[in-house]
């Protein structure tokens, strides 16, 4: 069973971007030779970190967006975990996500299609409430309107 994840990774500040993107290839190539299908993949550039990681305060982000089955992501996992050049990484399950999302745009355009196909409005106000009538005022006190 396929199912869409997003990967995001950290590196080493201090790798070149040419390890960085070679290694993005080898971990591409993997997933697509294991059957999965890659839809994304962004390189987000360095930034802060939250805190120290190892004894980096910056690293080199990368995301990857992809289907496949849980074996294809254990190896990719364990594939991060064991190279020199990720200092962190995330693996995050987003296909249950996206179908919720998918699901309430869904009600949201049935909603507004319903609105839209509604009766029209009518030409007169109706009175705001059961037994007034337009000369009465709203509020008791304020002063008739002429």
């Amino acid at each position: 069973m396929t199912r869409i994840y997003e990967e995001l990774f950290i590196a080493k500040p201090d790798a070149p971007d040419e390890e960085v993107d070679q290694f993005v290839e080898q971990l591409r190539t993997h997933l697509t030779n294991a059957g999965a299908t890659v839809d994304k993949i962004d390189k987000w550039g360095k930034r802060r970190l939250a805190y120290k990681v190892d004894k980096y305060r910056e690293g080199a982000y990368v995301l990857l967006q992809f289907s496949a089955g849980p074996e294809t992501v254990k190896e990719l996992e364990r594939r991060l975990r064991v190279s020199d050049l990720v200092i962190k990484f995330l693996t995050v399950r987003i296909d249950q996500t996206l179908k919720r999302l998918d699901k309430r745009k869904k009600a949201r355009d049935k909603r507004a299609s319903k609105r839209a196909s509604g009766p029209p409005p009518s030409a007169a106000p109706a009175p705001a409430m059961p037994g007034m009538t337009p000369e009465t005022p709203v509020m008791p006190g304020l002063p008739k309107e002429s």
